[in-house]
Formats: C-alpha cells, sequence, structure tokens
C-alpha cells in the first residue's frame, strides 16, 4: 500500500483534513440550505394541496350555484308565463266586458231611436189630424154655406172634433 501511496503522492492528513472539510460542508448545506428548502418545499406543497383543495370545493359551490340560476331563470319564466296568462285573461276579461257594454250601448241607442221615431210619427200624425180635421172644417164650411141650417152646422162640426 506505500507503493500506491507513494506512487499517487497521496498525504494521508491531507486525505483526512479534506475529508473533514467536506464533512463540515455538508453538515453547513443540510443546516443552511436543505432544511429551508426542505420546509419552503413543503409549504409550497401545503399550499398547492389547499389549492386543490379549494378548487374541488369552487368547483362544486360553483355547480350548485349554476343549478341554482336554471332554478331561478325556470321560475322567473314560470312567473312570466303565468303573468302573461293572467294579462291575458284580464284583457279577454276585458274585452267580453266592453264588448256586453257596447251591445247595451247599442240597444240603448236603438231604443231610444225607437222612442225618437214614435214620437215623431205622433207628432206626425197629430199634424196630419190637424191638417185633416182643418180640410174637413174647410169642405164643411163650404157645404154649409150652401147649406145654412145652424143645427147641421154644430153637430157637424161635434162630429168632425171627436174624430
Amino acid at each position: 500500500m506505500e507503493a500506491f501511496i507513494s506512487t499517487f503522492h497521496i498525504d494521508l492528513g491531507i486525505i483526512i483534513a479534506q475529508a473533514i472539510n467536506f464533512i463540515i460542508v455538508v453538515v453547513v448545506m443540510y443546516v443552511l440550505a436543505l432544511k429551508p428548502i426542505k420546509k419552503l418545499m413543503q409549504e409550497r406543497e401545503d399550499k398547492i394541496s389547499k389549492g386543490l383543495e379549494d378548487a374541488k370545493t369552487h368547483a362544486g359551490l360553483l355547480l350548485i350555484a349554476q343549478k341554482e340560476q336554471e332554478d331561478i331563470i325556470n321560475r322567473a319564466r314560470n312567473e312570466a308565463h303565468d303573468i302573461f296568462e293572467a294579462v291575458k285573461k284580464e284583457a279577454l276579461d276585458n274585452k267580453q266586458s266592453m264588448m256586453e257594454k257596447t251591445d247595451i250601448e247599442i240597444a240603448t241607442m236603438i231604443d231610444n231611436g225607437k222612442k225618437i221615431l214614435e214620437a215623431e210619427k205622433a207628432s206626425i200624425l197629430e199634424e196630419a189630424k190637424k191638417e185633416i180635421v182643418m180640410l174637413v172644417v174647410r169642405a164643411t164650411e163650404k157645404l154649409l154655406e150652401t147649406h145654412k141650417d145652424k143645427d147641421y152646422d154644430e153637430k157637424s162640426l161635434k162630429q168632425i172634433k171627436e174624430v
């Protein structure tokens, strides 16, 4: 072994010093670098895990919110349809009511027209009677002028007036 050591010029003291330096460097690296890196990696892994759990939770909440949104939209559509149907029914009822009122007004106008026509007819008949009476009286007067009997005149006038 000494031949080996002398051939490669190996100094055992330097090797031991380098081994001690290496151990010190490894311990210092472990304490100063590896522990904080492990701690940082663990914290990062925890954050990622929490983020994934939150994402799953939020995905579930999103599905629930979407279902609620669809339910609200469906209820709103149903309410709008119900309101539309109610307004449509009310409009039809109003239309029917207006038609009935119009029919009543038309019937009233026809009745009033008939009454006015009957009144005018009665008025015209009354005027016609008066004219006929006057014509009969004139004709009678002309006849009486030819027959000068006073009793006959009075009787004729009474009979004419009664008619």
